[in-house]
């Protein structure tokens, strides 16, 4: 079991609140408010979880939110800085398309989705986000793409091919 507690689990994961949403509940005396907050967290390596909590406050609420994403951490396929091939994530009216890009290229993407880029470790990308801008929907697109990409070996297995014809035109022109 791992413990979540410890300072030392701590200081290996980057942590990025993505968004702080006031949400309120109607109750008979009128309305609570509270927060809704949105936390990626990330080791640069392959892992990413995306939670959220609510709580009154804003720093309860972010607590909240980065244990959970702890816990939801999974790891990804990843190719070297990029992603093997292009995937389209959706989640509700949220859709993001991630493409690789050759290695120099850098992050580009806008907000939620750059948040779960830099904490997965990617440094070369191109996105798309299309549909609806709710940032919670599109972050959860985002891990929806990259829940759903193969590997290499994966993807030539299915398409019944040698793995290194899969390979991005800019490494096959390197190669050979």
């Amino acid at each position: 079991m791992t413990d979540y507690k410890n300072p030392e689990f701590e200081k290996e994961f980057e942590e990025k609140t993505v968004d702080i949403t006031r949400v309120a509940k109607v109750v008979k005396g009128g309305r609570r408010f509270g927060f809704r907050v949105t936390v990626v967290v990330g080791d640069k390596a392959g892992k990413v979880g995306v939670g959220t909590g609510k709580a009154r406050t804003v720093p309860d609420a972010i607590r909240k939110a980065a244990e959970k994403a702890r816990k939801d951490m999974r790891k990804m396929n990843l190719h070297g800085t990029t992603i093997p091939h292009e995937i389209i994530g959706k989640v509700a009216g949220a859709k993001v398309l991630l493409k690789p890009a050759s290695q120099g290229t850098g992050v580009i993407a806008g907000g939620g989705v750059r948040a779960v880029m830099q904490a997965i470790g990617i440094q070369d990308i191109l996105t798309k986000s299309m549909g609806s801008a709710n940032v919670l929907n599109v972050v959860r697109a985002t891990m929806d793409a990259l829940d759903n990409l193969q590997s290499f070996k994966e993807q030539a297995i299915l398409r019944g091919k040698n793995p290194e014809e899969l390979l991005p035109y800019w490494e096959r022109k390197n190669s050979g």
